[in-house]
């Protein structure tokens, strides 16, 4: 007798969305250390460090790529495989935003930030480190979510998903009052340009953190 064929069941690839989650925490490591040397005007490691993310970008692309390579065309998972697939997406482009950031400096290198707008600059920069850092840990806790179902877990991610939107809206009040500070207190055309558009780029790596969180909400709805 003839066993009818089912799509493969697959379980979701943690283990290597934990790891591009770790590429992307190492990577706000970097991005701390790169604003820090960029905004002294004095620091000479600067493409060092950017040279450094580039280097994390590409590993990173490797992990989604095998992500996506890892679950056969007809398998069935526990969540649909477009969520995963978007959350990886998103999870990726918060690599890719801090690689932009670091890129746009480069086209002014050395003009650091003034003195006067240090504060609000680091402002934004914090506000958006922390969502970044807590891309693993979600990844972490949704990992023991999936593996019992437990609604006590489930509510320890959904809490994770809350924190990553309070984040965001933190580092969208900041970008707004960095950039009125910028009009302000900024005469140069070629400084405003370059440095508005540089509090644009930071605050997209909290808008594409906020992403992957409710792509994480819809894996893990009821």
């Amino acid at each position: 007798m003839q066993i009818p064929f089912f799509s493969k069941s697959v379980a979701i690839p943690f283990d290597m969305l934990q790891e591009h989650a770790e590429k992307v925490k190492e990577c706000a490591w970097m991005f701390q250390q790169a604003m820090e040397c960029y905004a002294s005007g004095k620091c000479a490691r600067f493409d060092e460090y950017r040279i450094d993310v580039d280097k994390l970008e590409s590993e990173a692309d490797t992990i989604k790529r095998n992500i996506r390579s890892a679950i056969p065309k007809k398998a069935s998972m526990p969540v649909l495989k477009f969520q995963l697939f978007m959350y990886i997406r998103e999870q990726d482009k918060v690599i890719d935003s801090v690689e932009d950031c670091l890129n746009w400096i480069s086209y002014r290198p050395g003009s650091g930030i003034p003195e006067d707008l240090k504060r609000n600059f680091f402002d934004l920069f914090d506000a958006v480190v922390t969502p970044i850092e807590e891309l693993s840990n979600m990844v972490a806790e949704a990992r023991k979510y999936f593996d019992g179902y437990s609604e006590h877990q489930r509510q320890i991610v959904m809490n994770i998903i809350k924190n990553l939107g309070k984040s965001e809206h933190v580092a969208d009040k900041r970008e707004d009052v960095l950039k009125l500070d910028i009009f302000t207190k900024e005469s140069d055309p070629a400084a405003i340009f370059h440095m508005v558009k540089l509090a644009d780029l930071v605050g997209a790596i909290a808008d594409h953190a906020e992403n992957a969180g409710d792509m994480m909400r819809a894996m893990i709805a009821k």
